[in-house]
């Protein structure tokens, strides 16, 4: 589901980019590596944040981005660094559906980023702040594909040094096993997406097992959608894979600057230190932690100096955090986009879910998210790409919307009002709940708005309150009926529109053949603008067909940073943890 951004991270797969994009719930302080973009917000004038806004095609990026960049050589050697998280685990197996969220993508990243599908590095690939991809060569010195007679062959250079913390070797065996479990969702592997694994015919040692030679039934593009994280060896079996990492983070089968030091699970902090086997460019800080903490608690661990950084992304935690000594605000693009996302396994009326589309008020819901933050953003209507992209279009799927349009649509389904005005058919209301988590009362705001839509609809709406840490595993077991949440967004919709729209990989397993076949045919396009019309195009299709996600925003990323901490901050498709590069996050000297 990467779509690398892609699973994208459910919440979460670039321009070429990849794997799966991660999942994200759209609340204010708690998910620190999180997502992006909107329209008008309103009030806050002179007391309120800088103006910002979200960029369209053809701007400058670098208005984007804010991480007080500095040389490593100029930073204080050793020293702290104190993260919060919405939720830490309980499934550490951010390749499955289960642990497929940005908080656990943001914890993995400096301890393993061999096996990261999403953010700014993963197995073979790294990414900049604009998206371009280039080989991480800390594990993959090259990458080089030629095509011949339709069928592509790629070679990869692996660093002769890349070895898993337990020592097995990084090497062929890993991208074998990446690949037997990745391939097909029908080989009881709970996995996000297949991406473009279902059309790798082999993968074979070449000259020895540090060089890979995977053999495609048909060309790939682009190249990194393949091998955007790797799978040790050792995790081989669907009962490893889908239940052997709750509560487990098993870092002997991990790889990166940092090594776990301590989980605990009852406290809820993790704390890394540097690994000693690390081959790579040595990280400046001797410790990082990551500690579990709701919205409330991040802001007053912020300003109490527990921690280091916190994001403010509605008004409340802004104006509780604004004026806190030692502070700077960093504000940049969030990569996201949602807002509906309707799990059809419970919603099954296609009826509903279109009258649920038609009830919405984007613009109004826009407003009471960005309510004092002076942001402003393009309205958008992808999942895939933001307004900025060059490839990006709206698919919005309804074009008429308010109270009598949703009831026209459900009155054109034989749905009629019952005594109470609540659309029904057959006896059966239209019914269900909407699930919102953590405690920021704009979060809550939102989805009050929401549901008060929806009512004026003829649905019969409640509110299913659940806690941050409770994301995880309420999204990734399907247990909602809808929620305010959406997806990290990448530059390249190529892993994204499998994740999202293909039937046998869409955790709703909505869609049909001929738009399969479409998805299936668009990964073999090379030019890359004609690549990302064909996605563009299938999404339009599946909006208007299914109706299970639906865009009401992308937002900004507004952190504020303990002053002195370099490197760290909005960093657009270099990092979702906000973290471009572990190895330099450090604080400036004094």
């Amino acid at each position: 589901m990467h779509p690398r951004f892609s699973r994208p991270t459910r919440t979460t797969r670039i321009n070429e980019g990849k794997t799966m994009r991660n999942l994200n719930r759209i609340g204010g302080a708690a998910a620190i590596a999180a997502a992006l973009a909107l329209t008008a917000c309103g009030s806050g004038g002179s007391t309120g944040p800088e103006t910002a806004k979200g960029q369209e095609a053809g701007s400058d990026l670098s208005k984007l981005i804010s991480i007080n960049e500095k040389p490593a050589a100029d930073l204080e050697q050793g020293g702290k660094v104190t993260l919060p998280l919405g939720n830490i685990g309980p499934d550490f197996n951010g390749f499955s559906n289960n642990g497929n969220s940005a908080d656990n993508s943001a914890l993995q990243v400096p301890i393993n980023p061999v096996a990261m599908n999403s953010g700014g590095m993963g197995g073979c690939w790294k990414v900049d702040f604009t998206g371009k991809v280039t080989p991480n060569t800390d594990f993959c010195e090259s990458v080089e594909s030629e095509v011949k007679d339709g069928k592509q062959t790629i070679t990869i250079k692996v660093n002769d040094k890349a070895t898993y913390n337990d020592g097995t070797p990084i090497d062929v065996k890993a991208f074998q096993n990446t690949w037997n479990i990745l391939k097909s969702p029908d080989n009881g592997y709970d996995i996000v997406s297949s991406g473009a694994y279902q059309f790798v015919e082999s993968v074979e040692a070449g000259s020895s097992d540090k060089e890979v030679i995977v053999k495609t039934t048909q060309p790939v593009y682009p190249i990194d959608s393949l091998f955007f994280g790797l799978i040790h060896p050792a995790v081989n079996t669907p009962e490893i894979f889908n239940e052997g990492f709750n509560g487990n983070m098993h870092a002997e089968w991990m790889a990166g600057p940092f090594k776990l030091d301590q989980y605990d699970s009852a406290a809820k902090t993790v704390t890394l230190v540097p690994n000693d086997k690390w081959w790579g460019k040595k990280p400046v800080l001797a410790n990082v932690t990551f500690r579990q903490l709701e919205s409330s608690a991040q802001i007053a661990a912020f300003k109490n100096g527990e921690i280091d950084a916190v994001s403010a992304n509605t008004i409340t935690p802004y104006k509780q955090l604004e004026g806190t000594k030692d502070a700077d605000i960093r504000r940049g693009q969030r990569l996201f986009a949602g807002g509906m996302n309707i799990n059809a396994q419970k919603v099954t009326d296609v009826a509903i879910r279109e009258a649920i589309f038609a009830a919405v008020d984007r613009e109004a819901l826009r407003k009471v998210r960005f309510n004092g933050l002076n942001w402003e953003e393009p309205s958008s209507g992808s999942m895939m790409l933001l307004p900025f992209s060059e490839y990006y279009q709206d698919n919005y799927p309804v074009k008429e919307t308010g109270p009598d349009a949703a009831k026209k649509v459900l009155t054109d389904a034989g749905y009629t009002a019952n005594a109470n005005g609540i659309m029904e058919k057959d006896g059966k209301p239209a019914a269900f709940k909407i699930s919102n988590f953590g405690d920021d009362p704009t979060t809550l705001a939102f989805t009050q708005t929401l549901q008060k839509q929806l009512q004026a609809g003829g649905m019969d709406v409640g509110i299913d309150q659940r806690a941050s840490a409770d994301f995880g595993k309420v999204i990734g077991g399907r247990d909602f009926d809808m929620s305010v949440s959406g997806y990290t967004v990448g530059p390249d919709a190529t892993d994204a529109v499998k994740q999202y729209y293909d039937s046998k990989t869409n955790e709703n397993q909505l869609g049909d053949a001929e738009l399969d076949k479409k998805i299936a045919d668009l990964a073999s396009i090379e030019d890359n603008a004609e690549r990302n019309k064909a996605a563009m195009e299938v999404e339009k299709e599946h909006m208007a067909k299914y109706f299970s996600m639906g865009v009401v925003m992308n937002g900004p990323q507004i952190s504020f940073v303990r002053t002195g901490l370099a490197n760290y901050g909005p960093s657009l498709f270099q990092s979702l943890s906000q973290v471009p590069d572990w190895t330099t996050l450090g604080w400036e000297k004094k």
